[in-house]
C-alpha cells in the first residue's frame, strides 16, 4: 500500500492509524532501544542471538512508522457521518440479503488500510464492495466469488459513523 495519490479513510481509520504511529514512537521505539542494549551487553555480536532478533524488530518497528507517516499525509478522510443518499458509497453500511440463502449480513465499506473481517468492514477496492457501489434498495449486487457467482439484494443503506469503537480501543 505505498507509492502515490490518496487513500480514502474514515475519520475513525485515520485516528487508528495515529494512535499507532503515537504507541510506536512513543512506547515501542524505547522498548526496542533498551532490548537492543542489553543484548549488546551479552558480548560477541556476530554470534548474538538476541541482538540480532532485536535489530530486525526495530526494523520493523521503523519501517511501520515510515508507512503509517505516508498513509497519514496521504490520508483523505471522508467523513461517512455527512454523507446520506439512496446509493452505496464509499463508508456505508449496506444490509444484504444472500438472494440463494435468504441469510442477511451487512458490511461496511471502508479504506483498504481500515478493512476489518471480524467486524464485516469490506475494503473499498474488494469484489464485494465494487458490486455494491452504486447500488440502491432494492437492487441486486452480483459478485464472483471464490465458489462461484453470488447475488445479494439490497436492503438498506446507512450512514454511521463508528467513533464510539474507535474510542473503546484507545
Amino acid at each position: 500500500m505505498s507509492g502515490s495519490g490518496n487513500i480514502p479513510m474514515t475519520p475513525s481509520g485515520l485516528r487508528k492509524l495515529k494512535a499507532e504511529l503515537k504507541h510506536l514512537q512513543t512506547v515501542e521505539r524505547g522498548k526496542i532501544s533498551r532490548e537492543i542494549e542489553v543484548a549488546r551487553a551479552h558480548g560477541d555480536l556476530r554470534e548474538n542471538a538476541e541482538y540480532h532478533a532485536a535489530k530486525e524488530k526495530q526494523s520493523h518497528i521503523e519501517g511501520r512508522i515510515l508507512d503509517l507517516n505516508d498513509w497519514i499525509a496521504r490520508a483523505e478522510v471522508i467523513d461517512t457521518s455527512k454523507l446520506g443518499g439512496d446509493k452505496v458509497v464509499f463508508g456505508a453500511t449496506v444490509d444484504l440479503v444472500d438472494v440463494e440463502t435468504d441469510k442477511p449480513v451487512s458490511y461496511r465499506i471502508v479504506g483498504e488500510l481500515e478493512a476489518d473481517l471480524k467486524k464485516r468492514w469490506i475494503a473499498v477496492t474488494s469484489p464485494v464492495a465494487r458490486a455494491l457501489i452504486g447500488k440502491k434498495v432494492g437492487d441486486v449486487a452480483t459478485v464472483q466469488s471464490p465458489g462461484g457467482v453470488r447475488e445479494f439484494e439490497v436492503q438498506e443503506i446507512r450512514f454511521e459513523d463508528p467513533q464510539d469503537e474507535a474510542s473503546q480501543e484507545g
